[in-house]
C-alpha cells in the first residue's frame, strides 16, 4: 500500500506525494492549473462538446481525479446545451481516490463536481442526463481491454514518470491507446521524453508540442496523421534521433518496472544511435 502526504501546490490546490513513486501526482505549479491547462484545453473538449451529441474522455491514472473534474468543469460551464459527457477512468490504487475525498481535496470543485467526484470513489460509477463516469480499478495495461476502439474523444495520460512507472508508457500499451482514438481525437500527457515520443510516433501517430506549464520541457499532443498539431522544435526533434528515442517495451503487456528499464538499458547499450548527451552539448 503506498504512503500518502499532502502537497500544497502554488495555485492553493493541494496534491498528494506518492512514497511508492517517489513523486507527486501534480506538479508543484497547481494542480488544478495543471489539470485544466495540460489536459482539457489542448484536446478542444469544449469546442466539440457544442457540436456532437456525445463526448468520451479516457483518463489514464485517475489519481485524486482533477484530471476528469476539469473536463467536467469545462464542460458545465458552456452556455448552451452540450454534449453528454462519457468519461471511462482507469487507475490502479482506489485508495488515492478515496483518500482525496477523505482529505477534502476535491473541495477545490463546485460542490456538484465533489459530489460527482465523491461518488465515483465510493462506486466507481456516476450515471446522470449529462454525465456517465465509470472508474476501472486494476492494472490499466488489462483494464483498458473494457474501452471500445475508436472511441475516445480525447485520451489524457497522466501516470507517474516514465523512469518511475515505465509500464504505461511502452509501445505496447500507447499502441492500445492508440486503437481507442478516434480518427480527430487528441491524446495528451505531461511527458515530453523522447522514448515516449517515438513510441507515440510507433503507434502510427503524430506529435506535436504544448507550451511549457510550471516546468521547462513543454508537454506533449498526439493525434492521426489527419489532424493538425502544433509542432515540435528542431531541438526536440533532434533528440528523436539519439539512444534517448529508443522506446520502453513491454510485450507481453505484464513485464514490471524493473524488467521493462533493463530492458530498454540493454537495447540502448546496443545501439549504433549516438546518446543524447552528445545532443545536449551543442545546445
Amino acid at each position: 500500500m503506498d504512503t500518502l502526504s499532502l502537497f500544497p501546490t502554488e495555485d492553493g490546490s493541494i496534491t498528494f506525494w506518492s512514497e511508492t513513486f517517489q513523486e507527486t501526482f501534480h506538479s508543484s505549479h497547481g494542480a488544478k492549473n495543471e489539470a485544466e491547462a495540460k489536459f482539457v484545453i489542448p484536446t478542444k473538449i469544449s469546442e466539440k462538446a457544442q457540436t456532437q451529441t456525445y463526448l468520451h474522455i479516457l483518463d489514464v491514472c485517475y489519481g485524486l481525479g482533477y484530471n476528469s473534474a476539469a473536463a467536467i468543469a469545462s464542460i458545465f460551464a458552456l452556455p448552451t446545451p452540450s454534449a453528454k459527457l462519457h468519461i471511462i477512468a482507469l487507475e490502479n490504487n482506489l485508495d488515492v481516490p478515496q483518500q482525496a475525498i477523505a482529505a477534502g481535496l476535491v473541495n477545490i470543485w463546485q460542490p456538484a463536481i465533489a459530489q460527482i467526484l465523491t461518488t465515483a470513489a465510493e462506486k466507481q460509477i456516476v450515471e446522470t442526463k449529462d454525465l456517465t463516469l465509470q472508474l476501472l480499478i486494476g492494472d490499466a495495461r488489462q483494464t483498458i481491454s473494457q474501452v471500445p476502439q475508436k472511441w475516445a474523444d480525447a485520451i489524457f495520460l497522466d501516470p507517474f514518470s516514465p523512469p518511475h512507472c515505465p509500464q504505461l508508457w511502452t509501445v505496447e500499451f500507447i499502441q492500445l491507446l492508440a486503437n481507442c482514438l478516434k480518427p480527430d481525437g487528441y491524446l495528451v500527457t505531461y511527458s515530453s521524453s523522447a522514448a515516449v515520443r517515438a513510441a507515440m510516433l510507433a503507434a502510427g501517430l503524430r506529435i506535436g508540442a504544448i507550451a511549457p506549464i510550471g516546468r521547462k520541457s513543454p508537454s506533449t499532443i498526439a493525434s492521426f496523421p489527419s489532424t493538425p498539431l502544433p509542432p515540435i522544435s528542431d531541438t526536440e526533434a533532434a533528440f528523436l534521433t539519439t539512444r534517448a528515442a529508443i522506446p520502453y517495451r513491454d510485450r507481453t503487456l505484464q513485464s514490471n518496472a524493473s524488467e521493462i528499464i533493463a530492458n530498454r538499458q540493454t537495447e540502448q547499450n546496443k545501439s549504433n544511435l549516438p546518446p543524447s548527451s552528445s545532443l545536449r552539448k551543442n545546445i
